[in-house]
């Protein structure tokens, strides 16, 4: 019997497996927006990162940029997109629910459309806020509960939706330099297409 991580993950390279980039590769409009907060050259480590449009576009900005994601097909990939801009990316094939992040080590954790069930969302969340050094940034976006039925992306489960209050309180310690919770237009390949309700969180470590 296949287990819940083998079965997310063939779902997730079979998705991958295609020769289009599933979700593009222009990075997410809200990273860009928000990149700055992260230490100019530092060391930045993209959860769920998929097929690496967002990591590849951070080791373009000067960031020693390390991709994990559980699909292999997906990292794959991102070596591929990172070899055509001429930047390095380190990728890690790994479930985010046994994932090591390590300790005071990054300057920033990008966060972008990662839907985990509570539980383990709080959990990586906990280790987030951990492996940051001090100074150090999460820049966090996801679509919201009121996604949910509107066909524009996302998941169809509503636990893999997020409240914005909720995750406002997965940073303990942390200081909150942008929260937002609305509807905003993403257009981002064929899966996330139109008008949609997202929650955007950047916090930093003291």
């Amino acid at each position: 019997m296949t287990s819940p991580a083998g079965k997310l993950a063939d779902f997730w390279n079979q998705r991958y497996g295609k020769e289009e980039f599933a979700y593009g590769v222009e990075p997410n409009d809200f990273l860009v927006e928000h990149a700055r907060q992260i230490k100019p050259g530092g060391r930045v480590l993209c959860l769920a990162d998929g097929e690496g449009r967002n990591g590849v576009w951070l080791a373009t900005q000067g960031h020693a940029v390390t991709s994990v994601d559980i699909a292999a097909e997906g990292m794959a990939k991102a070596r591929r997109l990172a070899a055509e801009q001429g930047v390095a990316l380190s990728t890690e094939v790994a479930d985010l629910a046994g994932y090591d992040l390590g300790r005071e080590t990054w300057d920033g954790i990008v966060s972008i459309f990662m839907h985990l069930p509570t539980r383990l969302r709080r959990e990586v969340f906990a280790r987030a806020v951990a492996a940051l050094r001090p100074g150090g940034v999460v820049l966090f976006e996801a679509y919201a509960k009121g996604q949910l039925g509107r066909g524009t992306g996302g998941p169809p489960e509503i636990d893999l939706l997020v409240a914005l209050a909720d995750v406002e309180q997965e940073f303990p310690g942390c200081r909150i330099l942008h929260a937002f919770c609305g509807l905003r237009e993403v257009n981002e390949g064929r899966h996330h297409k139109g008008t949609g309700e997202v929650a955007q969180l950047v916090v930093q470590k003291p």
